[in-house]
């Protein structure tokens, strides 16, 4: 067993640089945020850039900028006026009903006095907005009260007492590469959870394959301290590059690697440690392998998205670090591709990544001019093969030429070294600069849908037309071995964002239709919730609702997420 700290970090040197202090200070319209392009890097970059590109992921959705700071007017101010508003937002039947202004900041006062250590309370209104204004999505912004950063269990002990003795909501807040809102506080605000300061790795358990790490903990960083040690393991779930433990957990993500490793849904997360909503701290389960005593708690937690619980520790599994190679096929139609999939799936053979990128993404790459070659602009798949040996590796790639080529699959480009194998991955992890690059001047909206993979043509034949109908610019990319694809809509004023936002709804609706769900991977936060009863049913709605009232009678943790309101009033959100 191994014990050892990750690097610390200064409060709020990782949120800041200069490029992002520029997004900060830039005017926005009304409706359009600031530029994406500090942020969507997460959801597309590659996981091997570089040290300079990984410093660039380090980063928060926009900066943070160490302004003087805050009266208690300024946020006072904000509280009354927004106060009878937040409430009838609320979801009708959770019963929210927040402490006053002044109890908030009676709230905060306590705050202040628990933890008088100099930055670990902040009310400064930069720092209020970085953690309310997300660079990746298009929801509401609304900023929270106050921002604590937590270094312990205990320490997240206290600020919940606190924020149940003054009925004040409380958000958790760690990686901010949310793409459906998770983060945003409630317009009446409350305090904002930063688990920045929580990222160390505790227990390394090589022979069992496990580590226990906090979860503001990045996954890439996690994977490059076990390289740097020398440890042949990974964690196999990849996101965001700049996405953490605790929110990987919370939204139950997935990534390019599901094909072959499954989602947080599967049985990489063994155990985690929760502060509950009433102070209460739990251990959803022991150390082994397997347990068959009692409900699984810790999937409880899973997907939760912080409205059940806050995670303070974490065990997670991991899996051997096996040598790969890249192939890349063009085909006709999306339909083969799917098809050849399919097959190539179902025989067995070792794929750690399949995607699919549409014809339109291929020719973004060729006007971004970054890849070391010229593909042709057709639909096409990147795999990444896994294997032990150079000749596993090599005996996969003949396997699937030859099933790719008898649907149709030509120019099966396999990577020569490892250089190249990285140069064409390149290709597919760049989806956002290089699908900006086709409509100068646009911002992106990124989401995602999934279906069952035998129905993924018709979802993407259908979106492509609906977009094309509508004068949209859009590019996908998806993860074809699951049947989950994102859809980067592109725009460049108020009136495509309107039409982007309409065709984001078809298409959830689509999806639904065709026995999938409004997210694969991404969550429901505040932007899918109202698809819930659509996709769920009204039956499993409520369970989930009569969960989250024992667990959190006061409707205190990240209200307005996930849980959708009464079917009508459902509606009324989409």
């Amino acid at each position: 067993m191994q014990r050892f700290s990750a690097s610390s970090r200064a409060p709020f040197a990782r949120h800041l640089n200069s490029s992002t202090t520029r997004l900060l200070l830039r005017p926005r319209s009304p409706l359009i945020p600031r530029s994406l392009s500090t942020q969507c890097t997460r959801a597309y970059s590659s996981s091997n850039a570089g040290p300079s590109a990984r410093a660039s992921y380090n980063i928060p959705l926009a900066a943070l900028l160490l302004a003087g700071g805050l009266s208690l007017g300024y946020y006072l101010a904000t509280i009354q006026s927004d106060n009878a508003l937040s409430q009838n937002r609320a979801s009708s039947d959770l019963n929210s009903k927040y402490g006053s202004p002044d109890d908030f900041a009676k709230a905060i006062d306590e705050l202040r006095k628990t933890f008088p250590q100099e930055g670990t309370v902040t009310t400064d209104p930069e720092d209020l907005e970085v953690h309310g204004f997300s660079e990746n999505d298009y929801h509401p912004s609304s900023h929270p009260s106050v921002v604590v950063f937590p270094s312990s269990t205990d320490d997240v002990v206290k600020i919940v007492k606190i924020a149940v003795k003054y009925k004040m909501p409380v958000i958790p807040y760690s990686g901010a590469t949310s793409l459906e809102g998770h983060f945003r506080a409630p317009t009446v605000g409350g305090i904002c959870v930063d688990l920045s300061h929580m990222d160390k790795i505790i227990e390394i358990h090589e022979a069992d394959s496990d580590v226990v790490c906090q979860p503001g903990l990045r996954w890439m960083d996690l994977n490059e301290e076990l390289q740097k040690k020398g440890i042949p393991l990974f964690f196999p779930l990849d996101p965001a590059p700049g996405a953490t433990i605790g929110g990987m957990l919370s939204t139950g993500c997935s990534g390019t690697n599901a094909v072959r490793y499954g989602t947080a849904k599967a049985e990489w997360f063994l155990n985690a440690t929760v502060v509950l909503p009433s102070g209460e701290v739990i251990k959803t389960r022991r150390r082994a392998r397997k347990s068959s005593a009692g409900f699984d708690t810790t999937k409880l937690f899973i997907g939760a998205e912080g409205t059940l619980g806050i995670v303070t520790e974490v065990t997670i599994r991991l899996a051997p670090l096996l040598p790969t190679n890249v192939a890349v096929v063009q085909f006709p139609n999306v339909r083969s591709a799917t098809e050849a999939v399919i097959e190539v799936v179902n025989s067995g053979v070792g794929i750690q990544c399949v995607e699919l990128c549409d014809d339109q993404f291929m020719r973004a790459t060729n006007v971004y001019g970054m890849s070391t070659r010229k593909w042709p602009e057709k639909d096409s798949l990147f795999f990444k093969f896994q294997g032990p040996t150079p000749r596993s590796l090599q005996e996969t790639a003949d396997i699937v030429k030859k099933i790719t080529a008898k649907h149709g699959g030509t120019g099966f480009s396999l990577a020569r070294n490892d250089k190249e194998a990285h140069d064409l991955w390149m290709d597919r992890k760049n989806a956002l600069y290089s699908s900006l690059a086709i409509l100068p001047g646009a911002r992106g909206w990124s989401t995602d849908v999934c279906v069952p993979v035998s129905r993924l043509p018709d979802l993407v034949y259908g979106t492509k037309k609906d977009l094309e109908e509508h004068g949209l610019v859009s590019t996908i990319v998806g993860h074809v071995g699951d049947g989950n694809f994102h859809a980067l809509l592109l725009f460049r004023n108020d009136e495509e964002l309107e039409a982007a936002h309409a065709a984001v709804d078809r298409m959830v609706k689509r999806a639904i239709a065709l026995d999938g769900t409004c997210t694969g991977e991404h969550g429901v936060g505040m932007g899918k919730r109202a698809y819930l009863y659509e996709e769920l049913g009204e039956g499993t709605v409520e369970l989930m609702k009569t969960i989250k009232k024992a667990i959190d009678p006061l409707n205190l943790f990240n209200p307005g997420k996930l849980y959708p309101d009464k079917p009508e009033e459902s509606k009324k959100d989409q």
